[in-house]
């Protein structure tokens, strides 16, 4: 069976740099950084200060004021940005049939805050006191299953969960549902939300996290002074669509997905494979899956998440699956502006790749200033790149292992 090409024709965010896809994309272009200190909770005894929080949430411009009460934060920021992406699609609900539009957005944790936020309940009134909304507002699933209820979408529904690799599987995983003929349209990507005291406490006590007190060096991809990921929340969603189906609804078409690769260094449970090998391969998967050669490779949304191990390992691996390329082409985190989505990060990097095809225009890595020789590409420090963008990638590494890496490029309408 011949395999379909696929579009992306709608995108929603929800970031620390914006409440919708126009606002993030033109923070990101701008490199506005979105890490502030924590408001959360009170982090008066707490090693780590800051975090990329969402601002200004109002969960009720997009979504029923009583359904939100029944949802855990992450959960309404991923169906507030499915809302988002799905009117950017023009799609209305009769050009298809339910049962081929499927649902994959991934969280890697879910809702922690209300699994604290119940527990504490719990101890005070008794466990069987707890809200009976708790488990359906807790489990991780849930984001998926809001969105496929909320408008009806019966084809598959799924929440892969894959620590920091996961929002990239889901758009991956959606993008070869449609590829191979199951569905004709997905909405895939990631969300998250757990800076909470748990959250933090729980990454912190592993020394993952910056404890900066400076917004500018906190979270600083690939500077020699890195020292831990910043904590970010929100969600990035998209809309995947059979491009013959698009093409015959007259649909915009922000670029072309076509190629996907996902394995696992099977090496350690929270550090990567030396010399970023798992990394590499998982970049070569995706390239032979989409047809491309590492010399059409143009821009590549790195993971870089600013831990010390990371950015090393993942600039090996760049290079070690490119080859020569990888002196030419222009890499760039956008985790300096957002913070580490962890699920919801290949959701959102999926989404600024695909503009950064659509627009020609290449987002910076903000805050860096001293190099580190063992990450020494062209990352594009501190201000963004204009220039025709054919084929971009992004790239994600989880703890457990996880790798995932998508291909698009850009789409170019036929005669």
């Amino acid at each position: 069976m011949e395999k379909r090409r696929v579009a992306i024709t709608g995108i929603g965010l929800v970031t620390p740099i914006g409440n919708d896809a126009a606002e993030s994309w033109a923070s990101a272009k701008a490199g506005k950084c979105g890490i502030a200190p924590i408001t959360a909770f009170d982090t008066t005894n707490f090693k780590v200060k800051l975090a990329a929080e969402v601002k200004d949430f109002v969960p009720e411009n997009r979504l029923d004021k009583r359904e939100a009460k029944k949802m855990a934060r992450f959960t309404q920021f991923a169906l507030y940005a499915a809302n988002e992406a799905l009117e950017d699609s023009g799609l209305a609900a009769e050009q298809t049939n339910a049962g081929e539009i499927g649902v994959i957005v991934s969280s890697g944790i879910g809702g922690l805050p209300v699994i604290e936020e119940e527990h504490a309940r719990g101890e005070q009134k008794g466990f069987e006191r707890v809200s009976p909304f708790f488990v359906p507002m807790a489990i991780t699933n849930m984001a998926a299953a809001q969105i496929a209820i909320s408008h009806g979408f019966k084809g598959i529904c799924t929440c892969p969960v894959t620590a920091c690799a996961g929002g990239t599987n889901a758009v991956g995983d959606a993008f070869h549902r449609i590829r191979d003929g199951y569905e004709t349209v997905m909405v895939c990507g990631g969300a998250e939300s757990c800076i909470s005291e748990l959250g933090i406490g729980g990454f912190s006590s592993m020394k993952a996290l910056s404890t900066s007190t400076d917004s500018a060096r906190a979270s600083i991809p690939f500077d020699a002074e890195r020292s831990g990921f910043v904590m970010g929340e929100g969600a990035g969603i998209l809309v995947l669509e059979d491009l013959e189906h698009a093409k015959q609804r007259g649909a915009h078409i922000y670029a072309e997905l076509v190629g996907y690769g996902t394995n696992c260094d099977a090496y350690h449970f929270t550090a990567p494979a030396p010399g970023g090998v798992g990394g590499a391969d998982c970049i070569r998967l995706a390239l032979d899956d989409g047809g491309i050669s590492p010399e059409e490779v143009d821009y590549i949304n790195a993971h870089g998440t600013s831990t010390p191990l990371n950015d090393s390992c993942e600039t090996a691996a760049i290079k070690a699956a490119l080859g020569e390329q990888a002196k030419h082409v222009w890499v760039s985190s956008t985790k300096s502006m957002t913070g580490h989505l962890l699920g919801g990060a290949g959701g959102v990097e999926a989404a600024f790749t695909a503009l950064a095809l659509h627009d020609g225009f290449a987002p910076p890595t903000i805050g860096y200033q001293q190099p580190d020789p063992d990450c020494d590409l062209d990352y594009l420090p501190n201000e963004g790149r204009a220039g025709t963008l054919g084929v971009a990638i992004s790239t994600s590494l989880g703890f457990g292992g996880h790798n995932a890496c998508i291909v698009m490029k850009r789409y170019e309408e036929e005669a």
